[in-house]
């Protein structure tokens, strides 16, 4: 089975879980549930689900299990995407090709939209009966929430604000985004491994060392893409970094610098993988699609 088929059967899994939850007769508010349901539908990779799944699947987990945990870190990252595209972050009209929440919607109801996904995203990993143990399952939910908040994707954010029209080095701007976008990325990983019953800890560790590596290059790529790419094909405005004067990759290394910054970080993935006694072919083939890929 190929990469692309994989990806889209992930996505489906993962939307079908999260539509399930939508699907109950909530008892809340109509406007806030359609704007917390737009903004997690709104298309999108859904690379986080497919990392919990590869990896978790690699390693012998539950199904049902790792459609939860898909579906929790999903959630944290809609969430954090509707909160980035407001006027007082980065003030995005187009999200995924379509109006971001605060357009489709109004901005009180962006912010209720993303706080309500990413307590979603608890709910779902707590209320959850997991085949694996309640001290795993703890684990889960400290995972997540260590990726999302001060040691994570916001203090990542935080920096990220900082450093806006200032100059930095390289060095801090590695350290935006292994919080900022690795975090999460890693964190989906490490639930997926979180999963499956009797990892062992070197496995654990390789895991660790590729999320770190794919999670960097994946905004590498962005950032090359954020300058090569268009409009259209990206589905949010091209040159958005350059328009909020953002230090990134190519700024600081130029475009064939940023290049091989980016290869070399697939090729340390690629090394974390063969460590692992596993069938880890669909985790290298993610990685190798992360530099290749034009969206």
């Amino acid at each position: 089975m190929d990469l692309q088929l994989r990806l889209s059967i992930a996505r489906q899994d993962v939307e079908q879980t999260i539509k399930s939850y939508f699907d109950q007769d909530l008892n809340t508010d109509p406007t806030a549930k359609a704007a917390a349901l737009y903004s997690v539908s709104n298309g999108g990779k859904r690379l986080r689900p497919f990392l919990v799944y590869a990896t978790g699947e690699m390693l012998g987990a539950s199904k049902q299990d790792l459609d939860t945990a898909a579906a929790a870190v999903e959630c944290i990252h809609s969430y954090s995407l509707v909160h980035d595209d407001l006027p007082a972050m980065d003030d995005d009209d187009l999200r995924r090709g379509k109006p971001t929440c605060h357009i489709a919607f109004d901005e009180a109801q962006a912010i209720l939209a993303g706080d309500s996904l990413q307590t979603l995203a608890f709910e779902l990993l707590s209320s959850h009966q997991f085949a694996v143990s309640s001290q795993q399952q703890v684990l889960m939910i400290k995972t997540l929430a260590q990726a999302s908040g001060l040691q994570g994707m916001v203090g990542g954010q935080a920096l990220d604000i900082a450093a806006t029209d200032k100059m930095i080095d390289i060095d801090q701007l590695e350290r935006i985004h292994r919080l900022k976008t690795g975090a999460l990325l890693n964190c989906a990983i490490e639930l997926g491994a979180l999963c499956a019953p009797n990892v062992s800890e070197l496995t654990r560790s390789q895991l660790k060392e590729f999320g770190l590596a794919i999670g960097l290059a994946f905004q590498v790529q962005d950032d090359i893409l954020d300058i090569e790419g268009d409009t259209s094909t990206l589905g949010k405005p091209q040159g958005s970094d350059l328009q909020h004067n953002k230090s990134t990759y190519p700024a600081l290394l130029g475009m064939e610098g940023a290049k091989n910054k980016a290869q070399m970080l697939i090729e340390q993935a690629l090394q974390a993988l063969d460590k692992i006694d596993a069938d880890t072919q669909l985790l290298s083939e993610l990685a190798k699609y992360i530099i290749a890929r034009d969206h």
